[in-house]
């Protein structure tokens, strides 16, 4: 099929769901100018990073400044980034009542920024950090500015000041929540994903409706078979969604 005629067929398929829902990864913040982790360009691949060290819980806990040191490099790259087109596609079909929920895999709040409301942040957000002794909430601007002058956030009470991220030997957030916006859609699009990371890679498959994956590369089969995907697009993801767009006004 050309890109117009899967465009048509994702809006159709949109047009006729009652619950709808979204698993974003990687791809999508690609495409707004966030790096990957784990792609030819990744984070990862870096050689002033090392990855066992970065989101690491247990080396945050011995030396955190070693994490402070990408996120002062994030801070600076999230305040020229802007959402994409299909994050604000996005948050227009949750306002027109057509999608009830997204699961991200990325914790830069762009979903946020382009208006979505029902976001399930699985592995966190870097919006927001709390005290790691006494648990007090912190906002991102508040952090920042510690970062002026500090090589590690400190609490009023002494302890270190921890984003909201979920790092490698803790637990993902709002699984339940996640499970169960996948679990009951009528249609569920996987989007900038290769679904190699659990359990957010489990979550497709517990659709039992319509799966339409636009990605480019490939998608694992070990956590969602091929023939349970509805429609594959491998495109780029806001060429192919303003397709969609063009071809929800032409049906409407």
């Amino acid at each position: 099929m050309t890109l117009q005629e899967q465009a048509r067929r994702c809006a159709e398929m949109i047009l006729d769901s009652r619950d709808t829902a979204v698993v974003s990864g990687a791809g999508l913040s690609t495409a707004a100018g966030i790096p990957d982790f784990r792609g030819p360009q990744g984070i990862y691949r870096r050689a002033d990073v090392e990855a066992d060290k970065l989101f690491d819980i247990n080396y945050f806990e011995r030396d955190p400044s070693y994490y402070y040191r990408f996120h002062r490099e994030c801070e600076r790259m999230l305040a020229r980034i802007e959402p994409t087109f299909t994050h604000k596609f996005l948050a227009r079909l949750e306002a027109e009542g057509r999608l009830s929920g997204i699961v991200t895999q990325n914790f830069d709040g762009l979903h946020e920024a382009a208006g979505s409301k029902t976001i399930y942040q699985i592995h966190g957000t870097i919006r927001r950090a709390h005290c790691t002794t006494c648990g007090g909430y912190y906002g991102y601007d508040a952090v920042n500015t510690m970062l002026e002058t500090a090589d590690v956030p400190i609490c009023h009470c002494g302890g270190v000041i921890k984003p909201d991220i979920v790092f490698f030997g803790e637990s993902v957030k709002y699984l339940t929540e996640c499970e169960r916006l996948c679990s009951r859609a009528e249609l569920l699009f996987v989007l900038g994903s290769s679904l190699n990371v659990v359990p957010a890679a489990f979550l497709p498959r517990l659709c039992r409706g319509k799966i339409v994956v636009v990605n480019r590369g490939e998608v694992s089969a070990d956590y969602l078979p091929p023939s349970r995907i509805t429609l594959r697009v491998d495109a780029d993801l806001d060429a192919f969604f303003r397709a969609v767009e063009t071809e929800l006004k032409n049906v409407r």
